[in-house]
């Protein structure tokens, strides 16, 4: 019963704004029913993003013509939580599309009941090839519009090979992944064991690439860690290349204060959570270290949308996207509205083919099509950026294309 309360006071956020003389007040309201943890940074800026996107298609007249609703739930990073909310929104608040989320356990929580509905679904998050093992082939129904971890993984590894034959004095063979001991960062190191064995072989993204691999695990702050120092220490000893830390966002500044305590400095340290403290570019900490994103915003630099989101975002919310979910989160309703538009149509399969067949140009800086992945049939962005703290700035290092600095190497600490 108090689950059942906690999530009846979650916050709820509908809009459902009559602007402009188009959305036609006779008609049902197209309802999108999202879930984000609006305690994190993501999720709640991912929340956000959605708001504007609604309050935009309204602007214009809705989606074929009738008002845009959106209600989110806060899943408070809870798998219970989060799966009770796509319950509710299924039955209580009888959504049309189903939107979110951030985390991959609260995720892999929420499959069955998404399952049991069969509402159409497109998920920004959740990185975890598990995911999709739980979906399944045949779920039509269900869009993942986040790269998997393996194919995120299958991408750095692109980038580090193109790095190293730009920048020769960038050598990297020994890999050390330190990851939360959650699906996220779990699945995340079965990842690169996987690849290595492969590169082992000859074969892979790795090959000639990955000469020897360490890892080891740690309890994230999100859930009540925070202490590395063991970690630190074994990685200290193992002495890497490159060392990367897969976790969320609590977990940046005490690792990075310990590591910088302990005088840890690997030549290339790369943080990879799905968004960074807000404000974290101004903290000395972030000097030089590298990360693995979506998007940052010297983005807005190269592409026409990324820049008129970032515009949008700050007029209406007074501040800047911190994390790469809020131009996903803008990105996940824009989809749909487009594809339905195409469609003409509410109708399922109308609108799964109109989302398997239509380009989003996404202010992500890349256009967002539907292709198969290794499990899935409705699979979206399948790659990450490399990026730089420099001077208070994510600076875009990879892809080459779209690079807005050269690399800082090797890593040490501020003095």
């Amino acid at each position: 019963m108090r689950k059942f309360l906690l999530i009846c006071l979650a916050v709820v956020i509908s809009l459902g704004m009559m602007a402009g003389s188009q959305v036609q007040a006779s008609e049902e309201p197209i309802k999108f029913g999202a879930v984000n943890p609006l305690g994190d940074i993501t999720g709640a800026q991912g929340a956000r993003a959605m708001e504007l996107a609604v309050e935009q298609l309204n602007e214009d007249g809705g989606i074929l013509g009738r008002e845009v609703e959106l209600t989110v739930i806060d899943s408070e990073m809870s798998p219970e939580v989060g799966a009770s909310a796509i319950d509710r929104l299924a039955t209580v608040e009888d959504v049309d599309f189903l939107v979110g989320g951030m985390s991959s356990a609260v995720h892999m929580a929420q499959i069955p009941v998404m399952r049991r509905h069969e509402i159409i679904t497109v998920w920004m998050g959740g990185a975890s090839h598990e995911i999709e093992r739980a979906v399944g082939p045949e779920a039509d129904w269900y869009f993942h519009i986040h790269p998997w971890d393996y194919q995120q993984g299958a991408s750095y590894a692109e980038g580090w090979k193109d790095i190293q034959a730009e920048y020769e004095e960038i050598v990297i063979e020994d890999f050390y992944l330190a990851y939360e001991e959650g699906s996220f960062g779990t699945d995340s190191y079965e990842s690169y064991v996987e690849y290595f064995d492969m590169a082992q072989e000859g074969e892979g993204p790795y090959a000639g690439l990955m000469k020897d691999l360490g890892g080891e695990s740690f309890q994230s702050a999100a859930v009540g860690g925070g202490d590395y120092g063991a970690m630190l220490d074994h990685a200290m000893t193992y002495d890497p290349d490159i060392f990367v830390w897969a976790g969320y966002d609590d977990d940046a500044v005490p690792m990075l204060s310990q590591a910088r305590e302990m005088g840890f400095e690997p030549p290339i340290l790369v943080g990879s959570p799905p968004g960074w403290p807000e404000g974290f570019a101004d903290n000395p900490l972030s000097e030089n270290v590298m990360l693995y994103q979506m998007w940052a915003p010297a983005i807005n630099e190269v592409s026409p949308e990324a820049q008129e989101f970032w515009d949008d975002y700050i007029e209406k919310f007074d501040e800047e996207p911190a994390t790469y979910f809020a131009p996903l989160g803008y990105t996940n309703i824009m989809f749909i509205a487009e594809a339905v538009e195409e469609a003409g149509t509410l109708e399922d399969e109308a609108v799964i083919e109109a989302l398997r067949s239509i380009e989003y140009d996404s202010p992500i800086g890349r256009t967002l099509d539907i292709s198969p992945s290794r499990i899935i049939s409705n699979q979206g962005f399948s790659d990450q950026m490399i990026l730089q703290y420099q001077e208070g700035q994510q600076e875009v290092l990879w892809p080459l294309e779209l690079s807005t600095a050269e690399p800082v190497y090797p890593f040490e600490w501020d003095r």
